[in-house]
């Protein structure tokens, strides 16, 4: 299945590598090309593309704000973000993944990682880059104490309803573990794996699996130092 891209980022240059790049690739399709946020707002709800390869820092509207408004669209849910930034252990990249991103990739990367991003995140999957997301979890994100059940904040109320399997999969899933993973570790089948992540994600509101690593963190349910840095697998 072809994915269709749209190619989001204010430095003319890297558009045009990006898509001389992707268009090389018989299975990827670039529909078009944003200089900023605002641009690509409405390139995104015109062409509706699978993947939105979008830089962070633009004049204007920011990547930041650009996925929020993205992920925030009902009429958008079908549409990924990848975020394609200079600054890989970048609190913004933090910021990014909390507005929804899919995950995030170097602008120095490989040029078949990029492609093969672009394919794993157009899959449904969630595309954090190992070298630099531990990093980023543990300078960034403040852990707080693991919210009692009572917890009033959004993100306690929502724990609280995770059953304590569920629990024990987020935990899993903040740790790396991909659903072949977690089927290995719990002695459970992938589907069985696979619909207690979705489970977990519907029940915390999470856009995909870099959120869930996110949220376990900020509950204090992982510790830096301990299980982390990274998530991946459908």
């Amino acid at each position: 299945m072809t994915a269709r891209v749209l190619v989001v980022d204010d430095q003319p240059l890297i558009r045009q590598a990006v898509r001389a790049l992707l268009d090389a690739e018989p299975t990827l399709e670039v529909v078009g090309e944003a200089a900023d946020g605002a641009e690509a707002l409405d390139l995104v709800r015109e062409l509706r593309p699978d993947v939105v390869l979008m830089d962070i820092r633009m004049p204007g509207l920011d990547g930041i704000e650009a996925t929020r408004r993205i992920g925030a669209d009902p009429a958008l849910a079908d549409v990924r973000v990848l975020i394609l930034t200079t600054f890989e252990e970048d609190e913004n990249v933090v910021r990014a993944l909390h507005a929804g991103a899919s995950g995030f990739i170097g602008k120095g990367t490989d040029p078949d990682a990029l492609v093969e991003a672009v394919h794993t995140v157009h899959a449904g999957e969630s595309l954090l880059s190992p070298s630099a997301t531990r990093v980023l979890i543990e300078r960034y994100v403040r852990p707080g104490p693991v919210p009692a059940p009572a917890a009033t904040s959004s993100l306690g109320a929502a724990l609280a309803t995770l059953t304590d399997r569920e629990r024990e999969v987020l935990v899993l899933v903040a740790g790396g573990l991909s659903n072949d993973d977690l089927a290995e570790r719990l002695v459970i089948s992938r589907h069985t794996a696979k619909t207690h992540v979705n489970r977990v994600m519907a029940k915390l509101g999470a856009h995909d699996r870099a959120q869930l690593v996110i949220a376990a963190y900020e509950a204090g349910l992982v510790r830096p130092g301990g299980a982390g840095g990274g998530a991946g697998g459908d």
